[in-house]
């Protein structure tokens, strides 16, 4: 085929990804984190009471500079430009894939890359191959699939650039392969020099750590060298169970085993075939990830190194997953041409069991599992005759399979309140779900509303990252949790507005109400009030100074209307 068509068919296959299968989301999941940290630095007047923005991770990362400037350039919103970049790693990642099966000479490269751009959960550090939200995450991995696949290729200083670009944008992502890139160009760079020597394709990648490293140095740079905090330990097993293995079941940990065992039969099926600068990715990325499981244990939960919850290494498992649908349909395309039908079936359907069912030891659906031989039929005769009838598995999956990746979050009600709260409220109000438990709706009205939230459960992900988040998150997460649903309760915590479901409306008039939400306001006077008398008292315990800089923050909404000079009167009498 010619470049152009190789283009239009990866860019067409990554549609297909896009707006069928896998597919993708928005504010569903991490992006409601990212969406309020980019808001804030787009206009530092958004969301400045909100503890997701205080403490903005994006520092490490070029994900959040990339969106403001496309932002800038297009005049389209943060949403839009995410897609796009979205759209477009996908298709470098479906690319990559294209040239590791023309590396092993297979005659069907683009149903290879059809199977693997199917996706995969990966259970265990809930993580995902194609990503449905655009994460930085979601832009790392293709273009580090890409990486692959240029090197495979023997095209070095083009692989360096795509995996430059995917340490830019996540780090943890692309380390494994740098880790197998380095090793490959060094070997490589044995031979005499030249003006191609392969050693000048680690040049982008020293060239990506020296601007990220100058990226993260501010306020927020996190140490290098240290443990983690007992009451951060306590936060992050709650909510970000994934990090720590023991929390793990067992048949997640087999399932993982299971998935190395089938890369280690399929890679011995294709040895002849693969050379060596794709064979180091094939079995070295998927050794590092089960490897990952021990080293992960070592250094979190017995050494408690700081740094290891931030960069998440059991999220190289989704190599073993990739390399199991990559290597089972390359497999299987071997077989079929050579009409050995039965082994082709049984590597198609080892490929198309991985989206198909999560965890192999256990929860079978009979159902699932005929999805997955009915495919591998196909497969067969898309590898024979037609490789276009590889598409039909980005129907059967959802339809046939009923694999639903992600659930319907977006209502109209939670639009309708979001709404409200933008047009009829003020711009430093704080609102708060008390009802919500780990629901994620609150991450959304976060977002669409640009209004701050007290404290949500999806939020809290970020306590792998800073020990004061964390501190600060539990702290609320506990206190606004608990005890019953009384408006006086939350005056003194600077919460503006609570919203509940219809279900637990209180005994009195709400500011808004739909058929999803009921909303009420916490007195204004009442908070000011309280949170003086709060001050007052704690000053006169001898908390003077301390005490003092955090009232002032949370009447820092009260300040522009009471004026400055009247509130320093208030708190004067009790210096």
């Amino acid at each position: 085929m010619s470049r152009p068509a190789v283009a239009a068919v990866c860019l067409a296959l990554a549609l297909v990804t896009f707006f069928q299968f896998p597919g993708h989301t928005w504010l569903q999941q991490d992006t409601q984190i990212y969406a309020a940290i980019l808001e804030r630095q787009w206009d530092p007047a958004a969301l400045r009471n909100d503890i997701l923005t205080l403490h903005p991770h994006v520092s490490f990362t070029l994900y959040d500079e990339a969106a403001r400037a496309l932002r800038a350039a297009t005049g389209l919103n943060f949403r839009t430009v995410l897609a796009l970049q979205q759209v477009l790693t996908r298709a470098l990642g479906i690319w990559g894939l294209y040239l590791m099966a023309l590396a092993l000479a297979s005659r069907r490269p683009f149903l290879v890359a059809s199977v693997c751009a199917l996706g995969a959960a990966i259970a265990g550090p809930v993580v995902l191959t194609f990503e449905y939200e655009p994460t930085p995450r979601a832009f790392a991995i293709p273009l580090v699939i890409c990486a692959i696949g240029l090197a495979a290729r023997g095209r070095y200083l083009a692989a360096g650039f795509a995996a430059a670009a995917a340490f830019l944008y996540h780090p943890p992502s692309a380390l494994a392969f740098c880790m197998l890139f380095a090793i490959l160009v060094c070997r490589v760079g044995r031979t005499p020099p030249s003006a191609r020597d392969p050693l000048v394709a680690l040049l982008p990648l020293l060239a990506a750590a020296i601007i990220l490293a100058i990226a993260a140095r501010g306020p927020i740079a996190q140490p290098f060298f240290g443990r983690i905090p007992a009451f951060q330990e306590q936060l992050q097993r709650m909510r970000a169970s994934y990090c720590w293995i023991s929390l793990w079941p067992r048949a997640v940990i087999w399932h993982q085993l299971i998935l190395f065992a089938i890369v280690l039969a399929a890679y011995g099926r294709l040895r002849r075939e693969i050379p060596a600068r794709l064979g180091i990715f094939a079995l070295g990325l998927p050794t590092l990830g089960i490897l990952s499981m021990p080293v992960s244990w070592l250094l979190l939960e017995r050494l408690h190194w700081v740094l290891i919850p931030q960069l998440q290494p059991l999220r190289a498992l989704l190599f073993v997953a990739l390399m199991v649908q990559f290597l089972g349909a390359a497999a299987a395309v071997r077989a079929a041409l050579r009409r050995q039908w039965v082994e082709s079936a049984a590597w198609f359907f080892a490929a198309y069991l991985v989206p198909l069912q999560p965890v192999f030891t256990q929860n079978f659906d009979i159902r699932r599992l005929s999805v997955a031989l009915l495919l591998a039929l196909i497969a067969i005769a898309a590898a024979r005759f037609a490789p276009v009838l590889g598409l039909a598995a980005f129907v059967a999956i959802p339809v046939l399979g009923g694999v639903a990746n992600y659930p319907a979050l977006h209502t109209p009600q939670l639009a309708q309140l979001s709404a409200w709260a933008r047009a009829s409220t003020p711009r430093d109000a704080v609102f708060f779900f008390p009802d919500a438990g780990h629901a994620l709706d609150p991450g959304i009205f976060r977002a669409d509303s640009v209004r701050a939230v007290y404290v949500d459960w999806k939020g809290g992900g970020q306590v792998n990252y800073f020990a004061d988040f964390a501190r600060e998150w539990g702290r609320r997460w506990q206190i606004a949790m608990a005890g019953p649903l009384d408006i006086s309760r939350y005056a003194p915590l600077g919460i503006d507005y609570i919203v509940l479901r219809p279900q637990h409306r209180l005994a009195r008039a709400p500011s808004f109400e739909d058929a999803g939400y009921v909303v009420y306001a916490v007195t204004r006077t009442h908070r000011i009030s309280v949170t003086l008398d709060h001050a007052r008292a704690s000053i006169a315990h001898g908390e003077g100074r301390v005490v003092t800089q955090e009232s002032m923050r949370e009447l820092a909404a009260e300040v522009k209307e009471r004026g400055r000079a009247r509130l320093i009167a208030e708190l004067g009498p009790s210096r």
